[in-house]
């Protein structure tokens, strides 16, 4: 069956300005399924040759995370032709945004409750461990939120046993340069604030982490605070 006609019997869950992505089995197994479509503003040509490369980037990535330990998801089979990654759903998970969002909700309801605190320290804690992996072995996410992070039970039912898994690596690339890291940083923790506001502290215990995990931490780290430096004159020139 052409790629085509397989993702008009799967179900369209999301559609954003470069891809759209699918729920569907494949092989037996549930999958996810992102399909880059054509840009009709872009000269054909053009949009066939970025888009192959966009796509190529992406599986790349991910085989170069899964290579090197840090969880993201099983790639199945790609078609370059109808630029399609089929990919591993992530059963059972959650988003790390949802999670946090949850926890603090019950801290707010519960000023007694400890345990969820701690477990946002030791999430914050393994988010540094695995990102510091990740840059280590030069991949760069480029759209790093905690919506693009899940969560998923582990062998134990514990909270401290949960599985932390990266997706959606569309934007990202390979580079060994400590700035390129330093805004991949920067992007997660302006999209971290944001979304989740009175987090400085959990932030501080995330980068922490990652430089006390990476063996490139100091360059990165340095990279990160010009970059902030930059961002904080651009909001007074504003």
């Amino acid at each position: 069956m052409a790629v085509p006609e397989f993702l008009s019997k799967a179900q369209l869950i999301k559609q954003g300005a470069e891809a759209r992505v699918y729920r569907t089995e494949f092989l037996g197994k549930p999958t996810i399924v992102k399909e880059r479509f054509r840009k009709r503003y872009r000269h054909a040509l053009l949009d066939e040759k970025l888009t192959h490369r966009r796509t190529v980037q992406e599986v790349r990535s991910i085989l170069r995370c899964r290579r090197a330990g840090i969880p993201a998801p099983v790639v199945y089979f790609v078609d370059y032709k109808s630029h399609c990654i089929f990919l591993e759903e992530i059963v059972s998970s959650v988003t790390v945004r949802d999670h946090i969002a949850s926890s603090q909700q019950q801290q707010q309801s519960d000023t007694s409750c400890k345990k969820k605190g701690a477990g946002l320290d030791g999430l914050a804690e393994r988010i540094g461990q695995i990102l510091a992996k990740m840059h280590d072995d030069d991949v760069i996410h480029g759209d790093l939120t905690t919506s693009n992070m899940l969560l998923r039970p582990g062998p134990k039912e514990e909270e401290e046993e949960l599985d932390l898994v990266l997706i959606d690596f569309g934007l990202s690339y390979i580079s060994a340069l400590p700035e390129d890291k330093g805004v991949d940083l920067y992007v997660l923790e302006k999209a971290f604030l944001s979304t989740h506001p009175n987090t400085e502290a959990l932030f501080d215990q995330l980068i922490k982490s990652y430089a006390a995990s990476s063996k490139k931490s100091p360059a990165v780290i340095k990279k990160l605070d010009e970059v902030r430096l930059r961002g904080r004159k651009r909001s007074m020139v504003g």
